[in-house]
């Protein structure tokens, strides 16, 4: 009986030899993933540009004209405002209640004084404050101030330097805000060969001659009488009652001599924080009555105050 033909490899090798080229080729392809993935995440193993000079002399003409175009004043000041805004977080923010006894201590100090008191003395007696208070400030963080003081401990590092360095911004918060006194001497801003304008006419009654009524004028002195709440219909009626009341004072009290009236229906400009209105009339005391300000305003004053008109809107005059 004759035997069957012998395969040179069992089904047992076949498969073996089947598996491993399947793992071979899953490994291949892994791998080729593998290598396009790494390739596409690094942009440094993509392939350099090169640029041919005419190129490179472009681009960099490009960048040359991009530059000189840039708004460097813009930059600047965008720069400046930054360093602005920084310096502003560092200031010392005060709990609510301290700014509330400083405004408590402040009001009652300038309620303390007299009722004519000008701006000077109102200044004056907010520094005084100031002082002493940081000097109280300073003892109390030093440990020679008493423990029954209106600051506590843990406050007293951040109000001394409120109180130094950071008042300007300490008195904004606060809402204490006093005028600066200014005092202009008279000129004359005529052009050479201008004519003299027409004389203007007082509405009302006009002032009589002990009046000494002058238009565009503003004089400074110790206010006997608040303009703000203070008005009259006419700059006649104005200098009446200036007159009138240093008629009636009573012994010790400031006779008025300055009177100081607003014409203008638009209302008279004053660097103050008031809103001054047509007819406020304010009387005054000076023991030597000076000019604030004369005809027109100043190109260099209406510079720093861009508020301020060309013409001194006030009339005014000294009596007795």
């Amino acid at each position: 009986m004759a035997r069957g033909v012998k395969w040179g490899c069992s089904y047992k090798k076949t498969t073996l030899i089947v598996c491993s080229i399947n793992i071979v080729i899953a490994l291949y392809v892994l791998r080729s993933l593998y290598a396009s993935l790494y390739f596409y995440s690094n942009p440094n193993l993509n392939d350099v540009v090169k640029y041919t000079p005419d190129q490179i002399s472009k681009m960099e003409e490009s960048i040359r004209i991009r530059k000189s175009k840039e708004p460097r004043l813009l930059v600047q000041l965008v720069k400046e405002l930054k360093r602005g805004l920084k310096r502003e977080e560092e200031v010392v923010e005060l709990p609510v209640d301290v700014k509330r006894r400083i405004t408590d201590e402040l009001l009652q100090r300038l309620r303390n004084l007299d009722a004519d008191a000008n701006i000077t003395e109102h200044r004056d007696a907010v520094e005084s404050w100031r002082i002493q208070k940081l000097q109280q400030v300073k003892q109390l963080t030093n440990g020679t101030g008493g423990l029954n003081s209106t600051i506590l401990q843990e406050e007293a590092g951040m109000l001394v330097r409120a109180l130094e360095s950071d008042w300007a911004v300490l008195s904004e918060n606060i809402g204490l805000w006093i005028p600066t006194e200014i005092i202009n001497q008279e000129h004359d801003d005529k052009l050479e060969g201008e004519e003299e304008s027409e004389e203007e006419i007082l509405p009302g009654r006009p002032p009589p001659p002990e009046c000494h009524a002058e238009l565009h004028t503003d004089y400074d002195g110790a206010a006997v009488r608040w303009g703000l709440t203070f008005h009259k219909e006419s700059a006649a009626d104005c200098c009446q009652a200036c007159i009138d009341q240093a008629k009636y004072a009573k012994p010790g009290e400031k006779k008025c001599n300055v009177w100081v009236y607003c014409p203008s229906e638009m209302g008279c400009y004053s660097p103050d924080i008031y809103q001054h209105r047509i007819q406020e009339c304010w009387l005054k005391y000076a023991e030597t009555p000076r000019l604030n300000f004369k005809d027109r305003y100043s190109e260099s004053y209406r510079n720093a105050h861009p508020n301020a008109p060309l013409i001194v809107p006030w009339v005014s005059g000294v009596v007795g």
